[in-house]
């Protein structure tokens, strides 16, 4: 069985997408459908991947305005719900082809318990550096491109809003965990 979304799927059917809910520990408890699990807040499981350039920039993605969460705003490379009984590494590696049509090594920076910040969400949150293009996925992407670090410290002190929430926590995450990865890669 093929894992994830089906292309033939739809900002109106994606809410009918079935998710893991989990408990405060992490731990299954039921399967409901992405778009009553969103309505309850209820914990579930999703992954987060920052993408950076060899020169050390980082790709970001502005959501489709259809979204039914944070729409127009700036957000990670690549992020995504886990479908059930997929592992972490393999949902991020998903995402990140479905979104931005890439492969490259990812390295796990952290997990995030879920919070507000991040939806409810339980996050395993990857990074990767590749040459490669992004190609972002139109029916999930508004458009994207890549950032001097110094340009996201930027933005994110002038007009914190225009990010998701869940970036922003990321964001002060990687700069605490994930900078020595990134430089160790370059």
């Amino acid at each position: 069985m093929k894992r994830g979304r089906r292309y033939r799927d739809n900002p109106q059917t994606t809410s009918k997408e079935i998710l893991e809910v989990v408990d405060e520990h992490g731990r299954v408890l039921a399967l409901l459908p992405r778009g009553e699990i969103h309505h309850q807040r209820l914990r579930h499981r999703a992954v987060h991947v920052f993408i950076f350039s060899k020169k050390g920039d980082i790709f970001l993605q502005k959501r489709a305005s259809h979204k039914d969460e944070h729409p127009g705003l700036w957000d990670s490379s690549a992020a995504g719900h886990v479908s059930p009984g997929e592992p972490y590494l393999i949902a991020a590696r998903r995402e990140l082809q479905e979104e931005l049509n890439i492969l490259c090594n990812l390295l796990e920076v952290a997990e995030i318990e879920a919070c507000a910040e991040t939806g409810w969400e339980f996050v395993a949150f990857y990074m990767g550096v590749t040459d490669k293009k992004p190609v972002p996925d139109p029916r999930e992407i508004e458009t994207g491109r890549f950032f001097t670090m110094e340009e996201v410290e930027r933005l994110l002190q002038k007009d914190p809003d225009i990010f998701t929430p869940a970036f922003r926590l990321l964001w002060e995450l990687f700069k605490e965990k994930g900078l020595r990865l990134l430089q160790e890669n370059i």
